[in-house]
């Protein structure tokens, strides 16, 4: 076994008693320099006994009370189809399975949607939560509350294309804050264009589900939507009467598809022509 010892204080070695390592410097002076007087004494260190075990426990708490406790790392989920796909009620159920495994939950929505209220999200068949409409999402840690933000868990937001700060706000609740976000919204507009910022979060998130409609023409899967009326502005907020779903047939023959359906009974179905050759 290679010695331990400084090479100056090698000479030493053959006349002192067989110990371990750690108990050298806890030897007497006399003990050492008896048979060496030619030696320069130097002064005894008083080492206390060695444990690696009490070693690690001490660094490790060190540690823990020099860094700063930081929540467990989010999620973001994104759900995205075109209208009357069911992302709301998707985005419902979602929040109602967290709130049955006892987690913190709220739902934001965008101020501009006004269709069924202003306090809750309420999907095309009826079902409906309590939320909080805002303008933009930087203001919801304020008016939620810093205590009441800190204890969420999870939260939803609905119609996401109308919120410029998405991007910012999803990756600094999940990344930095320890939320949950999921969140509902359209992918393109009625030109199918990319809508607001939902995409821009694409590469943020966890999942991604992709809905479908039944094409109100045809009823075959709808992946568009289209506009009715004449109006061109990108945003323009409003159900069934101002748009439908349609597959990529029906869209690509939107104006035939627009006149059809003022036409056409809610029981009627036309067979679009890909369905016809299958």
């Amino acid at each position: 076994m290679k010695s331990i010892l400084n090479p100056k204080f090698a000479a030493l070695s053959p006349h002192l008693p067989k110990t371990s390592p750690f108990s050298l410097f806890s030897l007497p002076y006399h003990s050492i320099f008896r048979n060496n007087p030619q030696q320069l004494p130097f002064p005894t260190l008083k080492a206390t006994p060695f444990s690696s075990n009490s070693f690690l426990s001490r660094a490790q708490n060190r540690t823990l009370q020099t860094e700063p406790t930081r929540p467990l790392s989010g999620e973001i989920h994104v759900i995205v189809g075109p209208m009357f796909a069911g992302k709301t009620t998707t985005l419902l159920r979602r929040i109602q399975s967290e709130t049955a495994n006892s987690k913190n939950v709220a739902i934001i929505k965008s101020s501009k949607d006004t269709r069924y209220g202003l306090d809750s999200i309420v999907t095309h068949d009826g079902a409906k939560l309590p939320c909080w409409a805002l303008t933009n999402l930087a203001s919801f840690k304020h008016k939620f509350g810093i205590e009441a933000y800190e204890k969420l868990d999870v939260i939803g937001i609905d119609e996401a294309q109308f919120f410029e700060d998405l991007y910012d706000f999803c990756r600094e609740a999940a990344d930095h804050d320890g939320k949950t976000v999921i969140v509902a919204g359209l992918d393109g507009n009625y030109l199918r264009r990319s809508f607001g910022s939902v995409l821009d979060i694409i590469p943020l998130a966890d999942t991604v589900t992709k809905l479908t409609a039944l094409c109100e023409i045809c009823g075959e899967r709808a992946f568009f939507t289209l506009r009715k009326t004449q109006e061109t502005q990108v945003e323009l907020i409003g159900g069934g009467d101002v748009y439908m779903p349609v597959c990529r047939h029906h869209y690509v023959n939107g104006q035939v598809a627009v006149e059809a359906a003022r036409f056409v009974l809610q029981s009627h179905k036309v067979e679009c022509p890909s369905h016809i050759h299958k």
